[in-house]
């Protein structure tokens, strides 16, 4: 099972960029999706998750900007990242809770991509 995630880049203050995370390989079920970041000499924080059935929640700190979303069919999850500030500025992961068809249940990882807030 491997993770891509796509998305990230350099984007002005207010702007805005949409992420994806695309899971691939032997896969029965992916339950709940998550995206973290970590900023420079910072822990890594969940910033939004989503479970299969589409419910979310959010860090405080991205309420009303953020907003994360899933295709099942697609094994894919988005987060939609607007009206961005410097301090959103982080390496972003994204990870799913995988069910394989060989019966094991393990968290994946993507490899970070680097969102750069600057003007």
């Amino acid at each position: 099972v491997q993770l891509q995630a796509s998305g990230g880049g350099l984007v002005q203050p207010r702007g805005c960029l949409r992420r994806s995370c695309a899971a691939s390989g032997s896969i029965f079920t992916i339950n709940v999706m998550e995206w973290y970041r970590q900023a420079p000499g910072k822990q890594r924080d969940l910033v939004a998750k989503i479970s299969s059935a589409g419910r979310s929640s959010y860090a405080d700190s991205v309420k009303g900007r953020f907003t994360i979303s899933r295709d099942n069919a697609k094994k894919t999850a988005y987060l939609q990242m607007n009206n961005l500030e410097p301090e959103d500025t982080a390496v972003y992961f994204c990870n799913a809770d995988v069910v394989s068809y060989n019966g094991l249940r393990k968290i994946y990882w993507g490899q970070g991509t680097l969102v750069t807030v600057s003007s």
